[in-house]
């Protein structure tokens, strides 16, 4: 099978945005015999000039934000290069993974098979995620993601989706018929080579008489960082003594020193040896990830915690459920549940160590056989050869 893979962003380098479909990319490369990139794209500079005006325009006078990268004439334009590209080159399949705002294929005329794997629909994360709460983009840029995603969506042949939560919401908003769409989880944007043996010393190696809390996220309020530190905070008041290290952002708690059962990282990064073996060092001595998250689609945390036999304690919300099964890989709990529940549930695997040390073993089995890229662009490639062959 010969793929055209097309994104709006660079999926070749680990940087930053294209980190997760670089890993995805390059696991699906190996399952087939070739893959043409596509993107990203240039921007006519009459379209950057209009693009600028709308931006300033909105900001004067509806105070209210508009996103040029979901335009649909920028759209349009992109669907015009795309097409000069795949006129040159001899593929089977145009393959478009999760890109930043609209899907670059919203447009596109072919003849060949389209298909999508992507976390979520736009439909859905409106008024989910802070960033994009309806009352602060403008309604041009509303207007121009659902009809870009609607478009997009028609034009496919083949939609995967990481979640059920994130197919669910692409039937109910869109209909679009049920037969096209599946759900294939995502994996963990890491490479890892450890066996189950190196597992068992790694989770062997944990104290059991100290709780290692780790949070992971860029963004302290929507990830539950506030959350975490009162979980940590409870269980050290009952006398298990726990420490939550912090990784990705600045703890916003302003109305107290930082407490000093918290450890604040920073930000590392795993592009560097240095930060990579600074995460595989707290991966490997952390008992639970603990992501409280108030909106999320499918994190990739809770695959990489996974590789690592950590269990993911998180909330049940977005596309989590499919990625986090309860008393296999983790706990996931309600988003407004007490906190008292978070530290039960803890403070009950502590004092039973052994049922934690199986939990942490079963963890590491689901990264294995259900969230990691290998075995998850086999299934993908699996459905994509249904369409041509």
């Amino acid at each position: 099978m010969k793929i055209a893979c097309v994104t709006s962003h660079d999926a070749t380098t680990p940087d930053g945005y294209g980190v997760r479909t670089y890993y995805m990319t390059q696991a699906l490369k190996d399952q087939c015999e070739s893959m043409e990139y596509i993107g990203p794209f240039s921007v006519p500079k009459i379209h950057s000039l209009l693009f600028k005006t709308k931006t300033r325009f909105y900001n004067k006078f509806s105070k209210r934000r508009y996103s040029y990268n979901r335009d649909q004439l920028l759209l349009k334009e992109y669907a015009r290069q795309i097409s000069k590209k795949l006129s040159g080159i001899n593929v089977d399949i145009v393959f478009s993974p999760v890109s930043f705002a609209s899907q670059p294929i919203a447009y596109l005329e072919s003849n060949l098979p389209i298909v999508i794997w992507t976390d979520a629909t736009f439909a859905a994360a409106l008024d989910f995620y802070p960033t994009l709460n309806s009352n602060d983009i403008c309604k041009e840029t509303i207007r121009d993601s659902i009809a870009n995603e609607r478009n997009a969506l028609s034009r496919c042949s083949l939609v995967i989706y990481s979640s059920e939560w994130a197919a669910q919401t692409a039937l109910e908003n869109y209909q679009i018929h049920p037969s096209k769409v599946r759900v294939v989880p995502f994996g963990a944007n890491i490479h890892c080579n450890r066996e189950l043996n190196d597992i068992k010393t790694i989770v062997e190696l944990r104290p059991s008489n100290k709780c290692k809390l780790l949070f992971l996220g860029a963004d302290w309020y929507r990830k539950g960082g506030d959350i975490a530190v009162q979980v940590t905070k409870t269980l050290n008041e009952a006398g298990l003594d726990t420490e939550l290290t912090v990784v990705g952002c600045d703890p916003l708690i302003t109305d107290e020193p930082l407490p000093s059962f918290v450890r604040f990282l920073g930000y590392i990064s795993k592009s560097t040896k240095e930060g990579s073996d600074k995460m595989d060092k707290l991966l490997s001595e952390s008992h639970f990830l603990i992501l409280p998250t108030r909106a999320d689609c499918t994190p990739n945390v809770i695959p990489e915690a996974n590789s690592f036999g950590i269990p993911c304690i998180t909330t049940n919300i977005g596309g989590i459920p499919t990625m986090v099964r309860d008393s296999v890989n983790g706990k996931t709990f309600s988003k407004d549940v007490n906190i008292e529940e978070y530290c039960k549930y803890i403070f009950n695997l502590f004092s039973d160590y052994t049922q934690y040390k199986k939990l942490a073993l079963s963890a590491f089995n689901e990264y294995q056989t259900r969230l990691n890229w290998s075995v998850n662009t086999q299934a993908v490639k699996k459905l994509m050869s249904e369409l041509i062959y």
